[in-house]
């Protein structure tokens, strides 16, 4: 039997416990962020309206599900077959779910929930649509487990509608991309700062990346590893474009092997970058910069250099891979789909020394970070950024 499936519920978590106002405001950019997506991948689509605690996206597409489950704020989202809010049709359309779904020898639930006024309780659903589909099945002697069967059949009922549906579509969570401010996320092309950009994005806020080009001590193929995982960010968040800014960085290397002590290279270097993303950041009104930094996992992120590249920077970075290991960001990285963009080509940045310092004296940094011209180098690079 060919059920007519009519439209996606969409549920959301953090945005439920705002105020009202905040509520209501957020609920509008989700179902922005929706409503892009589904352009972004050319779904069909009649409309998306608002319920209290719910977003429903009036369609016949049931793959759509799954595509809105990755829009940021949606916890999960169900393809669902509406019908009125009454115990005969809830019935009626459980029991014709049910023989869709229930096999020979299956033990099943009715999971009954209601919102609104109602001349009826949530009991009153779950026996009347138990029966109807027991009844609807009864050759096949199916068993009623509350505990744990093997299908469960979801029965909502709202003021004026009743939704039955059957699956349930985990979502990405988080906050709609547009609730919080921008940040500068800074992308080198490998696997640990697009997933600490995403995760930005999860939290609501909207990325300008940021890419160094450290060309010659990279090459091309940095880059394009770069490019190609903001295009693959991009798709998580369509109502946001991301056009970014690419930095000629490779003169500041020069500069620092030329005239600082070595094996200080990459402590100097980060913070530079920073000083850089500062200006970019101020430039775009963005509230902070983002790397890709987990403590320890690299020599130039130990704690003792993480303070010295830090030191006398007057804006927040954040570090949201800080606490993560290398098995859990790869992990993310492939269900984000930016693990494949790293694995197509390994190359790293030929300025690291071979024996990088891990314990940098923030004394020793600002000593030789004083025989630099800093600001020239700064304001040469931030003139120089292309927009792409």
């Amino acid at each position: 039997m060919k059920l007519n499936y009519d439209a996606i519920l969409v549920r959301y978590g953090e945005i439920g416990l705002k105020s009202d106002r905040t509520r209501v405001r957020h609920e509008k950019i989700l179902v922005d962020n929706i409503k892009s997506m589904l352009e972004f991948n050319e779904k069909e689509f009649s409309i998306i309206r608002r319920d209290w605690g719910r977003v429903f996206v009036h369609t016949s597409d049931e793959s759509i599900a799954d595509l809105i489950a990755n829009v940021f704020g949606v916890v999960s989202t169900s393809p669902v077959i509406t019908t009125k809010p009454d115990l005969q049709s809830m019935a009626r359309v459980s029991a014709e779910l049910g023989e869709s779904i229930i096999n020979k020898g299956d033990s099943f639930a009715i999971r009954a929930r209601k919102a609104g006024l109602h001349d009826f309780s949530t009991r009153d659903i779950g026996v009347a649509c138990g029966d109807a589909v027991y009844d609807r099945l009864k050759t096949m002697d199916p068993e009623i487990d509350l505990s744990a069967p093997n299908k469960e059949i979801f029965v909502e009922a709202r003021q004026n509608k009743a939704y039955i549906y059957a699956k349930i579509v985990k979502g990405t969570g988080g906050l709609p991309i547009g609730t919080q401010g921008k940040m500068v996320a800074l992308i080198s092309g490998g696997i640990d700062s697009p997933v600490a950009a995403w995760l930005m994005m999860k939290r609501g806020c909207e990325i300008i990346p940021l890419y160094y080009d450290n060309e010659p001590f990279s090459d091309e193929e940095m880059r394009k590893k770069a490019s190609k995982c903001i295009d693959i960010l991009q798709r998580w968040a369509p109502n946001f474009p991301m056009r970014f800014y690419e930095i000629p960085h490779g003169i500041n290397l020069f500069a620092i092997q030329e005239t600082c002590d070595k094996k200080l290279t990459c402590v100097l270097c980060k913070r530079m970058m920073y000083r850089i993303a500062v200006e970019i950041a101020k430039k775009e009104g963005a509230h902070g910069i983002v790397t890709g930094s987990s403590l320890g996992q690299v020599a130039s992120q130990t704690s003792a250099n993480m303070l010295a590249e830090l030191f006398g920077i007057d804006f927040p970075i954040y570090h949201p891979l800080i606490g993560a290991d290398k098995s859990e960001i790869t992990d993310l990285a492939r269900r984000i789909g930016t693990f494949d963009a790293y694995n197509s080509a390994k190359t790293s940045c030929t300025a690291v020394p071979k024996y990088p310092v891990t314990f940098a004296n923030i004394d020793d940094i600002l000593h030789e970070e004083s025989k630099l011209d800093m600001e020239m180098l700064i304001s040469e690079s931030s003139d120089k950024a292309k927009w792409r």
